[in-house]
């Protein structure tokens, strides 16, 4: 993409009503902006990075076991009736009314909506386990939104629903959810921590928060340093027992707990085990058993005739908080550091000398070599000088920077940056297309 035509609105200051870093750099980046309090229309850059994020967090429910299927944003009231929730939620609930003076409701969560799929299509045991997600927008109207799209009102949201004959399959569903969360974020750059939950409005027994360390976090945490040694299988067998693997973070968690307090005798006992962070809530899963499949009847033929309530589990990823998420982790003063497999672009081609014949010749075959190599590659190509366009390439972020200048170009080498660590090199052409994966 060039540059030149690319619809890129970055600001050169920091916006005043933008209180947590990663709202300053998505608005300066040119991302997002603001439609209403706590809804934002997603730009061209922020949307291409919404999506990258989408993607992995799609392949890694895939990968588990989920089927994917799309359900609708405004819900009858009539199944919220049903659960006992419609008048339980709260005021988060945006509730309207049809013109046939039908209560309505745009979702702020789906377990009611799912449940009456499940409990229409599905009435034997022969076919469960299932686990049914989408990757959809939810609403829920907060009292005070801020900090951009990390407390929206409006959001893009990962929601996958287990339904199960008994609580060990349940439990099983659970672990798979758990490992697929852990890979998930690893994808992604992130480090991230399970960490023992409330179930909150949703309710249930069983519940995890997965929180990335972020040291402009929202929340304290205090975690077993080796938690932050463990790394996550870049091959999981889903169909084994994953049972151990999720004890093993999980035995690690039991130093963890985020009710301790750091002055307690217990947290003493054990300092030399724990290190202090800050981090950021970015899933969290559930096990709630019949909790919904009771009150709604989602019943099926157990193996010997017998009715069976299924058992339930919920599994939540916020997608474009994870955005959010990812800059509050990942930049520097200068701007944002995407990790490769978000980034909106894998390069960035600079142009130092929009005009002169070489250079100019120089970018544009870079431009087409990368772009046919299938490379993602933004070339600034303005007419502007060059401080404008290293500042503006530093904001936004892109894995590397593929500087053409003069000079570089009269002694046939050009300069390649590494966004991440700052380091620059002078090197061939050649050398740097090999680099660059063209």
């Amino acid at each position: 993409m060039r540059r030149s035509v690319f619809f890129l609105p970055t600001l050169k200051e920091n916006p005043a009503e933008a209180q947590i870093v990663s709202h300053r750099l998505m608005l300066r980046a040119g991302m997002i902006r603001q439609h209403a309090a706590g809804i934002y229309n997603w730009l061209p850059l922020g949307l291409r990075v919404l999506r990258k994020v989408e993607r992995i967090v799609r392949e890694e429910q895939d990968a588990a076991g989920a089927q994917e299927i799309l359900m609708p944003t405004v819900q009858s009231a009539e199944l919220w009736r049903e659960s006992g929730r419609y008048e339980d939620y709260g005021k988060e609930m945006l509730r309207i009314t049809d013109r046939h003076e039908r209560d309505m409701l745009y979702g702020p969560t789906h377990e009611e909506v799912v449940t009456d799929i499940f409990r229409q299509n599905i009435k034997t045991y022969r076919d469960l386990p299932k686990m049914l997600y989408q990757i959809h927008w939810k609403f829920r109207d907060e009292v005070r939104p801020r900090f951009g799209v990390m407390r929206g009102r409006e959001f893009l949201m990962k929601d996958n629903y287990s339904f199960d004959l008994d609580f060990a399959g349940a439990r099983r569903s659970y672990n798979r959810m758990f490992v697929a969360y852990l890979r998930t974020f690893a994808r992604l750059g992130l480090k991230a921590i399970p960490m023992r939950a409330d179930a909150g409005p949703i309710g249930g027994d069983l519940s995890h928060e997965f929180i990335i360390l972020a040291e402009t976090g929202e929340s304290g945490v205090f975690c077993h340093k080796g938690l932050l040694e463990m790394t996550v299988p870049s091959n999981v067998d889903y169909e084994g027992d994953l049972q151990l693997l999720v004890d093993e973070w999980t035995s690690l968690y039991a130093a963890t707990d985020e009710k301790h307090d750091p002055g307690s005798a217990e947290v003493t006992e054990i300092a030399d085990e724990l290190v202090s962070a800050r981090g950021i809530e970015i899933g969290h899963i559930f096990y709630f058993g019949t909790k919904y499949s009771k009150a709604m009847n989602a019943v099926v033929t157990g193996p010997g005739g017998e009715p069976v309530t299924v058992e339930m589990g919920s599994y939540g990823i916020g997608v474009s908080r994870l955005v959010g998420g990812i800059i509050e982790a990942s930049h520097d003063d200068a701007g944002i550091i995407w990790p490769e497999s978000v980034a909106p672009f894998k390069v960035g081609l600079i142009n130092l000398k929009v005009g002169d014949a070489t250079t100019d010749r120089m970018s544009e075959a870079l431009y087409i070599t990368l772009r046919k190599a299938g490379v993602e590659v933004l070339y600034d190509d303005r007419d502007e000088r060059a401080g404008a366009k290293f500042a503006d390439m530093d904001l936004i972020g892109l894995p590397w920077q593929l500087i053409v200048g003069p000079k570089g170009v009269a002694r046939g080498v050009v300069e390649l940056k590494n966004r991440a660590t700052g380091q620059r090199e002078e090197i061939s052409v050649d050398a740097a297309l090999s680099r660059l994966g063209a």
